[in-house]
């Protein structure tokens, strides 16, 4: 199983996004500064998650978000997501360091 994800960096309120056979393991990544793409950019948040069956799959829905990105359409992904009374440690099986500081 792959999932594709968004973060938002609180400090700046941009997002990142990316897409990962293991979430817990790539958000742990994050946390501990051991990414190059939100290296010391602050705390972020979970904002969407999305599960997929194959990394195929998975790439082209990351490419695919990441051209909504600022636009309408990725506003309205992460409103519809926001909006589902799942936590997003029900859907991704997040651990709590997420909201750590880097």
């Amino acid at each position: 199983m792959y999932c594709v994800y968004v973060l938002r960096l609180r400090k700046t309120g941009k997002h990142y996004i990316g897409q990962t056979q293991n979430l817990a393991k790539r958000l742990q990544k994050h946390s501990q500064g051991k990414t190059k793409s939100v290296k010391n950019r602050g705390e972020f948040d979970i904002v969407y998650v999305e599960n997929l069956s194959s990394r195929a799959d998975a790439m082209k829905r990351e490419k695919e978000i990441k051209s909504y990105k600022g636009g309408e359409a990725f506003k309205r992904l992460l409103a519809c997501f926001a909006e589902k009374k799942e936590s997003i440690t029900e859907l991704a099986e997040v651990p709590p360091w997420r909201d750590k500081q880097l």
